[in-house]
């Protein structure tokens, strides 16, 4: 049984992800729909709802093993202004490093630290908001190395995203956990060049992590879809007709040959704003059918929204994706339980990190080093 903090914990996914031979001692989340629905899953006893900068280690019990950080993404995103580390949302990084740094100064340096965000990260600033992030980590005596997870190896769900892995200097490292040099696909080609921007000294402490590929996940995404969803209803034929008025030509195509299959084809949507032939910005609706869906993104605006689309021969129905569907994505159980509000739903989900991912790095990183620190103890 290992221990661990969960910060900016949302609805607890990755304690889903690291499982029942984990024991949480603490989790903190500032939104309080989030954590109402941390608590209507994981009872009230561990989660603290507040801005982390108001959190100081006397809040934090005993010592944790490890800890899991996936701080807010939106001035990291491409799709976000840009703000990087120096942003209200993603800033929350310095607060969070302060407090570990704190708990380092107190003797109880977590073994292990994790954080997760958006790839975005590796860009951010021209790459020096990762670099502040892998140098903060060699400044306080950890090694460490970077992932980039698609979440489609595991779920129906294009989501890549971003995993540090920081191990304490004093943790030792299997030779079979690390790598001379990167690979695909966990050390992508940016990646890849942001590790060579790094300065040498911070080099000097980076690890190359090795992670085994999965095998190839068997769910798609027409698995998951409900026929008949509570959160959500069908769309009216005149819906479903101002939907399809949207798409270009080239995704029109893709819906005769949906219909031209002979088979029950799904699809998800995503409405986006294009400029067509005039040089007008114009929303279009854009189509998928390759049993994946696209990134849940948090519903912002109507175009945040994943459409799920079903041709059956000529009959063409669509609706929103329903809440359930967005968990099953996030590779949630069914029993996990999600707020009757769609939108509040969606947000949760869409800001969360994807269980089985968590699972996977648990399983053949964290796990395997936290298992040789009590290897060595017993040795010793």
């Amino acid at each position: 049984m290992f221990n661990f903090y969960e910060f900016f914990a949302g609805g607890g996914m990755a304690r889903a992800g690291l499982g029942e031979s984990w024991s949480c001692l603490f989790a903190n989340d500032f939104d309080h729909k989030k954590s109402a629905t941390y608590r209507a899953n994981w009872g009230d006893k561990e989660i603290k709802t507040c801005d982390i900068r108001t959190l100081s280690t006397k809040d934090l019990p005993g010592s944790a093993d490890a800890v899991w950080a996936s701080f807010p993404c939106q001035d990291l995103s491409l799709a976000g202004g840009g703000a990087g580390l120096e942003g209200e949302r993603s800033g929350t990084f310095w607060p969070f490093w302060k407090l570990m740094r704190s708990l380092m100064r107190d003797g109880r340096s977590p073994s292990i630290i994790v954080l997760e965000n958006v790839c975005g990260t590796l860009n951010s600033h021209d790459g020096k908001d990762f670099a502040a992030i892998c140098s903060a980590f060699h400044s306080a005596g950890y090694r460490f190395g970077a992932l980039v997870v698609d979440a489609a190896l595991f779920v129906p769900h294009s989501r890549p995203r971003l995993f540090i892995v920081g191990v304490h200097e004093q943790v030792p490292i299997c030779s079979d956990l690390e790598l001379d040099q990167p690979i695909l696909p966990w050390h992508s080609r940016t990646l890849q060049k942001s590790h060579s921007q790094l300065p040498a000294k911070v080099k000097k402490s980076w690890v190359w992590w090795n992670l085994p590929v999965p095998k190839k996940a068997n769910k798609h995404f027409s698995d998951i879809i409900e026929e008949t969803p509570t959160s959500v209803s069908w769309h009216t034929q005149e819906e479903t007709k101002t939907l399809l008025e949207k798409m270009s030509s080239v995704n029109l195509e893709k819906i005769k040959a949906a219909k031209k299959s002979g088979k029950r084809m799904v699809g998800t949507i995503y409405k986006r704003t294009r400029t067509n032939e005039k040089g007008e910005k114009v929303q279009r609706a854009e189509v998928r059918f390759d049993n994946i869906a696209g990134c849940l993104r948090t519903p912002a605006g109507g175009s945040s929204r994943q459409v799920i689309i079903v041709v059956d021969g000529n009959k063409v129905r669509s609706r929103l994706i329903s809440t359930r569907e967005t968990a099953r994505l996030m590779g949630l159980p069914e029993s996990y339980k999600l707020p009757e509000n769609y939108n509040e739903a969606y947000h949760l989900t869409g800001d969360g990190v994807v269980v089985p991912v968590v699972r996977h790095l648990s399983a053949n990183i964290i796990g395997p080093l936290l298992s040789n620190i009590n290897f060595v103890k017993k040795v010793a």
